[in-house]
């Protein structure tokens, strides 16, 4: 148990690819998707308090209130803790495709485990919080099936830097579904170790094996996408261009920091609207 503040960064979580592969009876939809993370992040953090209090901060946080369905308070109200003051700096644009709120609902399970000591709740439990929280809980690069809670963890990956891009337009996840074409998808191929040489054999094959079976929905939805799709495509050493799980956020991966700050500067220039920030996978 902590008695000064403790914090935890909320990295951003990209879909590489997402396979749509199934619908249950209830509506969830069975994924099938390989998932990594950004040093990319919102920050949570949590001192003992006398209640439960949530004040949000930073750039992204307008518009976001502390209202008691905030996944920060629910995954508070999940651990058990009614004395804790809780402050989210948000840094990632709001319901984005990068589980930006579930990144932040792991953090907080972090922060307030490390400030309590009590236990980590049990899977059904975080999975309740939603499909994405296992998996960023986990913080680790992994393969999630499932509607989210089947977790295999990937080899060790070669160096990556990324660039993400969105276009600040809310691209709402029920829409992006209900316009799904298709519902029972092929799920991934198996890895094979040979695409995890280098970080130009890793994208080809990302490119040429794995899909986002929303994009053509999402693109619908919003046909902005396709705009910042194409934009980052055209940056100079840009190695796959695709957008991260049901949108509106799209990434770039790129084989030097370098590559990665040029498209960023290139990006900005060209489109000053956009949210845009790069950063190491």
């Amino acid at each position: 148990m902590a008695t000064d503040p403790v914090g935890e960064a909320a990295p951003a979580k990209l879909n590489l690819c997402l396979h749509v592969t199934g619908r249950r009876a209830d509506g969830y939809h069975l994924l099938d998707s390989l998932v990594v993370f950004a040093d990319v992040a919102d920050r949570v953090s949590a001192t003992q308090g006398q209640g439960l209090s949530l004040t949000v901060t930073g750039p992204e946080g307008a518009g976001l209130a502390a209202e008691p369905d905030n996944l920060v308070l629910r995954a508070a109200r999940t651990m058990g803790v009614t004395d804790a003051a809780l402050i989210l700096e948000k840094l990632l644009p709001v319901a984005s495709g990068i589980g930006g709120g579930s990144a932040d609902a792991a953090a907080t399970l972090r922060a307030l485990a490390r400030l309590t000591g009590r236990p980590l709740p049990g899977s059904e439990d975080v999975l309740r919080l939603g499909a994405d929280v296992p998996v960023c809980l986990a913080g680790r690069p992994a393969r999630m099936s499932g509607i989210g809670e089947v977790l295999a963890s990937l080899p060790p990956l070669p160096p990556l830097w990324c660039v993400l891009v969105n276009p600040r337009l809310p691209v709402p996840t029920p829409q992006v579904f209900a316009a799904l074409a298709r519902h029972d998808n092929p799920a991934l191929p198996d890895l094979p170790p040979a695409a995890l040489a280098s970080a130009e054999s890793f994208a080809a094959w990302l490119a040429n094996h794995t899909r986002n079976d929303l994009i053509p929905p999402a693109s619908t939805v919003a046909p902005v996408l396709v705009e910042v799709q194409s934009a980052l495509a055209a940056t100079p050493a840009c190695l796959l261009a695709r957008m991260s799980g049901s949108g509106g956020t799209h990434f770039g991966l790129y084989p030097t920091a370098e590559a990665a700050h040029t498209a960023t500067r290139l990006l900005s220039a060209t489109h000053p609207g956009w949210w845009i920030a790069s950063g190491q996978i």
